[in-house]
């Protein structure tokens, strides 16, 4: 049985600011470098044998936390990388409101393709869940660890899962720093065996995309 963690990315400032990150290359923040630390012990205990990230920072430094502990290499994966936000990176939510009334109320409503020039859902879940695929196939029967981030965890594991949007809708957000495993088999295929799985050390300020 293979078994996939998919991991959400530290905090950082801009999710702190419900600012629209996407594939903007923001740092982690202090309290995104101490959630790397701590979830890291909690992650090698599940014995990893491989570790895939997002070339975006965020994520390429909560994965290296992670290969502190291990010894482990990361494997840079550029598919993995959050949906792209189009217009609206680099604003914070309420100006994305205010300048996108009707692509804000579209994506609020769950619209796979809201516009503004935003990835859509079928395009990011495809992007993503392959990118997913080929890390578990690195290490068949085996644990593998990929950091990534919110958005696309939840599609890109949909994706696998065959699950549709408006299933996917129901699915609550990773946290930052937690994660979900899914686990393959070959009568089962892929399915989903924990979600939102971690450890808070503090209570994080408000996330955005």
């Amino acid at each position: 049985m293979t078994r996939l963690i998919v991991w959400r990315h530290g905090n950082t400032d801009w999710n702190a600011a419900s600012r629209v990150q996407g594939q903007t290359d923001v740092a982690l923040n202090d309290l995104g470098r101490e959630q790397a630390r701590t979830a890291a012990p909690l992650l090698a205990a599940l014995r990893p044998d491989a570790i895939v990230a997002s070339d975006l920072s965020r994520a390429a430094d909560t994965a290296a936390a992670l290969a502190a502990v291990t010894g482990l290499p990361v494997r840079a994966d550029a598919r993995l990388r959050e949906r792209h936000f189009g217009r609206w990176q680099g604003l914070a939510l309420t100006e994305v409101a205010e300048r996108f009334p009707d692509e804000y109320a579209r994506w609020r409503a769950g619209d796979p393709d809201p516009g503004a020039e935003i990835e859509t859902l079928d395009d990011l879940g495809k992007r993503v869940g392959a990118a997913f695929q080929d890390a578990a196939d690195l290490v068949p029967g085996g644990t593998v660890v990929v950091a990534t981030h919110g958005g696309g965890a939840r599609q890109g594991c949909g994706y696998l899962l065959g699950w549709d949007h408006a299933v996917l809708r129901t699915v609550g957000s990773l946290a930052n720093c937690h994660w979900t495993e899914l686990r393959h088999d070959d009568v089962r295929g892929w399915h989903l065996r924990a979600h939102n799985v971690g450890l808070i050390t503090r209570p994080a300020p408000g996330e955005a995309v």
